[in-house]
C-alpha cells in the first residue's frame, strides 16, 4: 500500500552512461523512461494515466503488441512525452539532479503513509495510524536487461488452495512492478526450469530455508540479472481461508509449528471462506465468455462498473446494497476502496501474485485475473469479449475457483462448512475458549444451520419476524387496529396458536440448548401500510379509473375494502390509526418493554406462547432451555412489571399442563441508562444480553440507518478508525458494557452474560467480550465459525500472557 521509486538516479546524462556501459541500449531508455513514470505519478502526484496514454499509443502507432516490441529509439520518443507530462501537469521539469530525486522521492515514500489507499488499508485490517514507516534506499538490479533478466514474485506454497506447492510467476526482460500490476499476463514457474534451471534451483533451496526460518508462507520477490538470481524481499504470504487452514495443518505435521501456534494462523474471519457461496449452474444458462486464473475461490454475482469510485457509488450502503463486479484492465493500489465494497473483482490483465489475486485473497473476496480473452476499455466503459459488448450495470457472474466468466446473472448456492481439515483446526482450537458462542436466529431453518456451525444455543429469537408472515399479518393488523381491549385480545388468540408452534419449531431444532426470545420490540407502526404510501393513495382515488380501484381493494382487503365504494372510509381509518403510533423518533419511541406495559395483553400471549411450546417439547420426550428476555428496559419498575406478567403466565400454563419447566426472565441492556443502574435491574433480570446495536446508537447518539451519511467523512478525517456498528467502540459503548457486567454481578453473582449485537460476529470485539467475562457471544449463523475461532484464540492469547509472565 505504500510508495516505490525505481531506477532513482537516472538523467539525460546517466542514461547514456548507462547504455554504453552495459552496451545495451534500449534497457537504459527503458529504466529512464521507467524512472519519470513512476516519479512523475508517486512524487509529483500525476495521474498514471496520463503517462499510459502516451506509451499506449505509441504501441499503437508501432504496432508493438508488447511493452517490450518497442525498441530504444521509439522509448526516447516516449521519454520526450512523458517530460512534456511532467511539465504540464506538475509546473516543471523532471528534476535532473539525482541527489534532488533521491530526497524528493524518500519525502514521496514518507507521504504515502497517509494517503487514500494506505488509509482505508490500515482501517480495513485495523492498523494503527500512528506506526508511520520507514524508507529503504536499495542499490538496483536490472529484470529489463534482455532475454537473460527477469523479474518474479512467488509464494512458498499455494495461496489460494494451501498445497504444498512451488507457486510463483515471473517474467523475462521485465523490472520491478512489472509482475504484479499485471501490465503483461505472466510465466508459471515452472518454465523458468526449462530456461534457467540453475537459477530456478537455486531460487528453490533458497525459499525453502525462508519458509523454514521464519515458519510461516514466504511471499518473495526476486530479480535476475544477468542469468544472476537476487532476492528482493521476502514477508508472511497472505491467503484465503482455505489455504490457511490447510497450511496450518501441514506446518504441525510437518513439525514447523505446533498446535497451539497453529490456530493464530488463521484470521477467524477468514473461516467465512469457508461458507462463500457456488454458482448454481442450473439457474440459468451457462455461456462462458472467458476464462482467467482462479485467484480467489468463491462467487460472485453482480452488475459491471469500471472504476473504484463507480464500485462504492453503485455499490450502496446498508440496506440499498447492490452487488457489483469491478472490472479492470488491472487493479492498482488505488483500487483499494472500490474492491472492498465489490462483490468480485475481474481483471484482463494479471496472474496468480497481481494485485488483484493479492489483495482479494485476503479480503476474502472472489476474483477472476487474467482473463484474456476480456478487453476492457475504461475510457468508452465497456467490456468487449467474443465480440460481445458489454456496459455498466450489465449483470456478469464469476467462478473464482475455476477462473470462468459467465455471462448473465446466476443464482448462488449456499456452501457447507464440513470441511474435515476446518473440523480438525476447529478442534485444536476449542479446548482454549472460554465463552459459549449462539447464533441470532429466528426460524427452525436457521436454527438447525447455527447447529452445524457449532452454535451452542440461540442468543436472540427476534419474535416480530414471525409476525410479518403471509398468515400472521392480517391478525397483527387486527390487534393494533383495534379500538380497545377486547377487540386486541381476539386478533392475540389467533396468533397464539402459530406463535407456539414457532417456538416449539425452534425448541425441537435446538433439542435442549438455550433458546432466548425476545418479547416483540418495534414500534407497532412498522407492522402497517406507510404514512405516505397511504396518503398518495387516498389522493389518486378521486380519480382513480376501474383497474386502479380494483388493485387498491385487493391492497386493502385485509383491512376491510370489499369494494371500491369502501375505499375512502377503509383509508380514511387506517390513515388515522398510522397518524396516532406516528413517532418522529420511533426507535427511541413507543417500543421494547413500553409496547408491552402499554399492551400487557401482547406480552401475556407471548409467553403463554413460549410456555406452552416448552410444555410441548418435554412431553415429546424433548428437553427445552428457556430464556425470555424482556426488550429496552432502562428501570427496575419495567423490569419488574414485564418480568411479573412473565412468571405470572409460566405458573398458569405449567398448573394448566400439570408439568414443570425451568426458565430464565432477562433483560436486553441497550440503553445507557440500564447500564449505570445494572445493579438494581439485576434485582429482577435473571441474564443481561447486551444489545450493543442499539446501545451503540443510543451511546453515540447516532441513526444506524443514516450513519453512512456520515461514516465515509469521519472515516476519513480519522475521527473514528472504524465503524462503531461493525466493531465495538470500547472506549465509550465498550466501557458501559464493562459497568453493567460488574453492577449486574455485583447484585446478582451468578448472572448469565451475554451479547447479541452483531458485534457478536466480529473477532475483536469478541474478544473484547472475553475479557470483560461474558458467558456468550451470539450471532448470525454464518459467523458462528469466526466466533469460535475468535473466542478460541482469545482464551490461547490468555494462556500465552500467563506463561509469558511466569517466564519473566
Amino acid at each position: 500500500m505504500l510508495d516505490t521509486v525505481l531506477n532513482v538516479g537516472l538523467n539525460d546524462s546517466s542514461v547514456c552512461g548507462l547504455a554504453k556501459s552495459t552496451e545495451n541500449d534500449r534497457f537504459a531508455w527503458d529504466s529512464y523512461r521507467r524512472l519519470i513514470q513512476m516519479f512523475g505519478n508517486v512524487v509529483l502526484d500525476i495521474e498514471k494515466k496520463e503517462f499510459d496514454d502516451v506509451f499506449d499509443a505509441k504501441k499503437k502507432q508501432k504496432k508493438a503488441k508488447l511493452d517490450t516490441d518497442l525498441d530504444a529509439k521509439a522509448l526516447k520518443e516516449v521519454i520526450e512525452e512523458y517530460k512534456k507530462v511532467v511539465k504540464k501537469h506538475a509546473k516543471r521539469d523532471f528534476p535532473q539532479d539525482p541527489h534532488e530525486q533521491l530526497v524528493m522521492a524518500r519525502d514521496a515514500v514518507f507521504r504515502s503513509w497517509n494517503n487514500d489507499r494506505a488509509k482505508t488499508y490500515r482501517r480495513i485490517n485495523n492498523i494503527s495510524d500512528d506506526l508511520g514507516t520507514a524508507v529503504n534506499v536499495q542499490a538496483m538490479v536490472f529484470g529489463n536487461l534482455g532475454e537473460t533478466s527477469g523479474t518474479g514474485v512467488g509464494f512458498t506454497r499455494n495461496p489460494a488452495t494451501g498445497e504444498k506447492e512451488f507457486f510463483a510467476e515471473f517474467l523475462m526482460n521485465a523490472q520491478g512492478e512489472d509482475v504484479v500490476a499485471g501490465i503483461r499476463t505472466p510465466l508459471n514457474i515452472s518454465e523458468l526450469k526449462k530456461i534457467m534451471p540453475a537459477v530456478y534451483n537455486q531460487l528453490r533451496d533458497i525459499t525453502t530455508r525462508l519458509e523454514k526460518h521464519y515458519r510461516d508462507v514466504q511471499d518473495f520477490e526476486f530479480t535476475i540479472q544477468d542469468g544472476k538470481l537476487y532476492m528482493l524481499q521476502t514477508r508472511n504470504g497472505k491467503r484465503t481461508g482455505i489455504a490457511a487452514v490447510r497450511i496450518a495443518i501441514q506446518m504441525v505435521n510437518e513439525g514447523l509449528i505446533t498446535k497451539e501456534e497453529a490456530i493464530f494462523r488463521v484470521e477467524p474471519n477468514q473461516l467465512y471462506d469457508f461458507l462463500v457461496p457456488r454458482l448454481d449452474e442450473k439457474s440459468g444458462k451457462v455461456e462462458v465468455l472467458a476464462t482467467g486464473l482462479p485467484a480467489s475461490p468463491g462467487a460472485a454475482v453482480g452488475q459491471i462498473v469500471f472504476t473504484a469510485d463507480e464500485a462504492v457509488q453503485k455499490a450502496g450502503h446498508g440496506k440499498k446494497k447492490n452487488p457489483v463486479i469491478l472490472v479492470r484492465a488491472e487493479t492498482t493500489p488505488e483500487d483499494i476502496h472500490g474492491m472492498e465494497v465489490a462483490a468480485g473483482i475481474l481483471t484482463s490483465r494479471g496472474g496468480m501474485t497481481s494485485h488483484a489475486a493479492v489483495v482479494t485473497r485476503g479480503m476474502g473476496k472472489c476474483c477472476v485475473a487474467g482473463a484474456g480473452d476480456v478487453h476492457v476499455d475504461e475510457r468508452t466503459r465497456e467490456m468487449r469479449v467474443k465480440g460481445q459488448v458489454f456496459k455498466e450495470g450489465d449483470w456478469i457472474s464469476l467462478d473464482g475457483t475455476t477462473g470462468r466468466v459467465i455471462k448473465g446473472k446466476l443464482n448462488t448456492l449456499p456452501p457447507s462448512a464440513d470441511d474435515p481439515e476446518l473440523q480438525m483446526l476447529l478442534s485444536w482450537a476449542e479446548p482454549f475458549r472460554k465463552i459459549g458462542v449462539r447464533a441470532n436466529a429466528d426460524i427452525p431453518r436457521d436454527a438447525i444451520q447455527a447447529r452445524a456451525f457449532g452454535a451452542e444455543g440461540i442468543g436472540l429469537c427476534r419474535t416480530e419476524h414471525m409476525f410479518f408472515a403471509e398468515d400472521r399479518i392480517p391478525h397483527m393488523r387486527a390487534m393494533i387496529l383495534a379500538d380497545n381491549e377486547k377487540e386486541r385480545r381476539v386478533a392475540l388468540k389467533k396468533l397464539l396458536p402459530m406463535q407456539r408452534e414457532d417456538f416449539l419449531g425452534l425448541f425441537r431444532a435446538m433439542d435442549g440448548l438455550p433458546v432466548t426470545i425476545r418479547l416483540l420490540d418495534p414500534p407497532l407502526h412498522e407492522f402497517l401500510p406507510k404514512r405516505e404510501e397511504l396518503m398518495v393513495d387516498i389522493a389518486t382515488l378521486p380519480n382513480a379509473d376501474a383497474k386502479l380501484k380494483k388493485s387498491l381493494v385487493e391492497k386493502y382487503r385485509q383491512f376491510g375494502a370489499k369494494a371500491a365504494g369502501d375505499l375512502k372510509k377503509v383509508l380514511s381509518n387506517l390513515l388515522g390509526r398510522v397518524e396516532d403510533l406516528h413517532e418522529f423518533n420511533p426507535m427511541l419511541g413507543h417500543r421494547g418493554c413500553r409496547l408491552g406495559i402499554t399492551y400487557p395483553e401482547i406480552t401475556e400471549m407471548q409467553a403463554r406462547a413460549i410456555f406452552e411450546a416448552a410444555v410441548a417439547m418435554t412431553k415429546e420426550g424433548g428437553k427445552a432451555h428457556v430464556e425470555v428476555m424482556i426488550p429496552l428496559t432502562a428501570t427496575l419498575k419495567e423490569m419488574a412489571h414485564q418480568a411479573g406478567i412473565v412468571r405470572r403466565v409460566a405458573e398458569e400454563v405449567f398448573k394448566e399442563k400439570e408439568q414443570e419447566v425451568h426458565y430464565l426472565v432477562g433483560t436486553m441492556i441497550e440503553l445507557p441508562r440500564a447500564c449505570v443502574v445494572a445493579d438494581e435491574i439485576a434485582k429482577e433480570a435473571e441474564f443481561f444480553s447486551f444489545g450493543t446495536n442499539d446501545l451503540t446508537q443510543t451511546t453515540f447518539g447516532f441513526s444506524r440507518d443514516d450513519i453512512n451519511k456520515v461514516l465515509p467523512t469521519y472515516l476519513g478525517e480519522g475521527i473514528l478508525k472504524q465503524d462503531p456498528f461493525q466493531v465495538i467502540d470500547r472506549e465509550g459503548v465498550g466501557e458501559l458494557v464493562r459497568m453493567g457486567i460488574e453492577r449486574g454481578r455485583k447484585t446478582r453473582p451468578h448472572l448469565e452474560v451475554g451479547i447479541c449485537g452483531e458485534h457478536g460476529g466480529e473477532p475483536s470485539s469478541v474478544e473484547f467480550c472475553h475479557q470483560v467475562g461474558m458467558d456468550y457471544v451470539a450471532c448470525s449463523p454464518f459467523r458462528v465459525l469466526t466466533a469460535r475461532l475468535a473466542a478460541a484464540q482469545a482464551g490461547a492469547g490468555d494462556k500465552l500472557k500467563g506463561e509469558a509472565g511466569r517466564t519473566k
